[in-house]
Order: structure tokens, then sequence, then C-alpha cells
């Protein structure tokens, strides 16, 4: 391992935030080579194979495998800094000794406090995560629903609260997210989003369609007798196909 030049993987899915954090890293920590930047978990694991980092940035939800999947094979091998979006996870793995965490959005401070920590580090073996992930998965039937989605909009990547979101509409390779005030897209498809968010918040209406109930104004059926969603800030209309329409029969 070489204290003066450290090695380090990106393993990050959204390509905005993957750039992003590339250009932060190799703001405030100058010396750290970046060897390479991987978008799924697969790549990931090629990546920490091939190029045996000291440092592996690690997105705890990426297709192919997960953030935790790596992990367990990071164990040992090289320091962690997870990069996530669930506090729940952050939280775990900072109690049980992964090297640190970031949390999305990314913030330039708190990420050049986990640089600093792991150069604090750079000279010890890396932390054994085998109690964390272990942890993870005691946790993983409370896990708590997503809160924010992080989306791009142009150069830029806001945060959205789910809140805020009216509902989710697939759009070719990405999912539309819709306020009431303005549309961007995530590359995150709605089967997983489906796995993330409150149902009793958030009901799927259309394969295409997932809605926050708080924001339904009406429903009614328009001349064929298909049932029609009415938003309260959106002009817009949501049509329910027959496989949903069992979820208003009590409205």
């Amino acid at each position: 391992m070489s204290v003066l030049n450290p090695t380090a993987v990106i393993a990050e899915d959204e390509p905005v935030l993957r750039a992003q954090l590339g250009d932060l890293l190799r703001a405030v920590w100058p010396e750290l080579v970046i060897v390479a930047a991987t978008e799924d978990g697969l790549q990931a694991m090629r990546a920490l194979e091939q190029h045996k980092p000291d440092v592996l940035f690690l997105d705890i939800q990426m297709p192919g495998l997960t953030g935790l999947e790596i992990a367990k094979h990071a164990s040992g091998r090289c320091h962690v800094v997870f990069v996530t979006a669930y506090d729940q996870y952050a939280v775990a793995a900072f109690e049980h000794g992964a090297l640190d965490y970031v949390m999305k959005p990314l913030s330039p401070a708190r990420l050049a406090s986990a640089c600093e920590r792991v150069r604090q580090r750079l000279s010890s073996a890396p932390a054994d995560l085998r109690s964390l992930l272990d942890a993870l998965a005691q946790r993983g039937q409370t896990q708590s629903h997503l809160r924010w989605v992080n989306a791009s909009m142009g150069a830029d990547v806001k945060l959205i609260t789910v809140d805020e979101i009216l509902y989710f509409q697939s759009d070719t390779k990405y999912t539309r997210v819709v306020t009431a005030n303005e549309e961007s897209l995530i590359r995150k498809p709605l089967k997983e989003l489906l796995d993330e968010l409150d149902p009793t918040l958030f009901w799927q209406i259309h394969r295409s369609t997932i809605v926050n109930v708080s924001a339904i104004a009406a429903v009614s059926r328009d001349i064929a007798g298909r049932l029609i969603v009415k938003l309260k800030n959106r002009k817009e209309t949501l049509s329910v196909s027959q496989p949903f329409a069992h979820l208003f029969h009590q409205m």
C-alpha cells in the first residue's frame, strides 16, 4: 500500500454523482489516484480484483451486485467509505467499524472529513466488515422507507424529498419524477422504487406509474369506463389500469 499515492475505486451507478464524486475527491485529496470509476456492482467487483485499491468509495444501492455484497469481498482488503442516501446504513456502517460514510447529496466538507479519516488509517489494516454486514442483514426487515431521491436536472443533481413527489412514471431508460412545479429524471426503475417506497403512501396504478396517494384530488371514469386520477397540483391526469383498479374501490 502506498501511503504517498494511495489508489481508489469509485462505485456509483448514477453518472452525474459518479463524476461529481471523482471531481470532489481530486479537489480534497489531490494525491489520491482514482484507478477506476464503475457504474454497477459487477464492474466494481472486477475493479476490486484488478486494481486492489487502497480505498473503495462504495454506493450501497447498485444494480448487478449491491454495495453490501461488494463490501463483503472488500472486507479486510481495502478501506471502505460508504456513499449512501440511507442514513440507517450510514449509522450502522460507522458504528460497526467501517471506515466512514458520506451521505447523498454529496457535501465537499463531509467528503473532506471522510478522506482525512482515511489518510489517518492508511498505515493500518482495513476494517473487518463482517459484523457490519451481519447487523445490516438483521435490520433488513425494519429498513426505513425511501425519504428522498437524487434527480438529474441538466448538469445538476437535485435532492427531492418523497413528500414533494406527486408521481413517478417510466420514461424509456429513465423514470420521471414529477413534483408540483417541475419534472426531473432518475435512473432507478419503478420496480426498485416500489421496494423502497412506503406502500401506504405510494401506490402503483399502472405498470408505468406510481402515484403519491396524498396528491390525488379525485378519481373519475372516462367515457370508456376506465379510472382516471386527477391530481391536486397538476393539470394532467393519470390512467389506472385494470389490475390496480381495486385500490380505489373504497374511494
